[in-house]
């Protein structure tokens, strides 16, 4: 990939994704950032070697990538501020910001704009990350290609077929961390409870996590499947599985999924309201 890359934001996420590109290979050089937060440009560029530009508009000007890395609430700012730049230069724009639909952003970009939405979670922080990404018809494979090398260099990509999935994307993935994040509350809460001391409990919960979330990633079986090899009948396992589930766990999760993807909904509305 020799494209040049810019980065319009200089934020955690945009940080996550350089230092992934440069770790995969990417020359500095290729790659370039605009934040009006100068000192926070400034750091990025010390600790990976990129490129700062002037402003936004100079820095589309000189990119055949634009990822968009700005918050939810700027965005439409940022965009219409670029978008003579980006109508002259016609680069590819890849958008991490979370429920900015694609004809709302094309519309502030003025429009017929090749263009790639993506959801990303926190986990990319730390280049294990989970990203969805949406192509609109504009797109070139070549262009999906790039997008998905890009988001790549954080973690898994799943593309989506149809834009509206993303609001499940949302509340699968982009909330997710948060529910795992309950769960160890919940156990960690619960091994003090039965008279573990706190950092007992806390580096047990941890290790069962991580070593859960590596048996069904690097596993041919599903999680269903895995579960039940690790109960037995009459034991103690089963007993826990059987108080989960007669307390309804599965119909909860399913609930407040929808809670979120219908709030994700909402949200996407209101940002993109005119």
């Amino acid at each position: 990939m020799t494209q040049q890359i810019a980065f319009l934001g200089a934020g955690n996420m945009a940080g996550a994704l350089i230092g992934g590109l440069i770790a995969d290979g990417m020359p500095a050089g290729r790659l370039l950032a605009s934040d009006p937060d100068a000192a926070k440009c400034a750091d990025l560029a010390a600790a990976t070697g990129i490129r700062i530009a002037q402003d936004n508009d100079a820095a589309v000007r000189v990119a055949d990538v634009v990822v968009l890395a700005v918050k939810p609430q700027v965005l439409r700012r940022v965009a219409e501020g670029i978008a003579d730049a980006v109508q002259t230069h016609r680069p590819l724009v890849v958008s991490i910001a979370a429920g900015i639909r694609c004809p709302d952003l094309d519309r502030w970009l003025g429009g017929d704009v090749a263009l790639i939405r993506t959801m990303p979670n926190t986990p990319a922080m730390l280049q294990a990350g989970a990203t969805a990404l949406y192509a609109t018809p504009g797109v070139s494979p070549r262009q999906r290609e790039l997008a998905e090398s890009l988001m790549r260099a954080v973690g898994l990509t799943q593309w989506i077929d149809e834009e509206q999935q993303m609001d499940a994307v949302t509340a699968l993935s982009g909330s997710g961390p948060a529910y795992f994040f309950l769960v160890i509350e919940a156990m960690q809460a619960a091994g003090r409870a039965l008279g573990l001391a706190d950092e007992t409990a806390r580096l047990l919960t941890l290790q069962t996590a991580l070593g859960a979330a590596r048996m069904a990633l690097e596993s041919d079986e599903g999680a269903d499947m895995l579960r039940q090899r690790v109960t037995s009948p009459g034991g103690t396992t089963e007993r826990a599985i059987g108080l989960l589930e007669d307390g309804g766990l599965r119909a909860l999760f399913e609930r407040a999924m929808r809670g979120a993807c219908d709030r994700s909904v909402e949200l996407s509305a209101d940002l993109g309201a005119e």
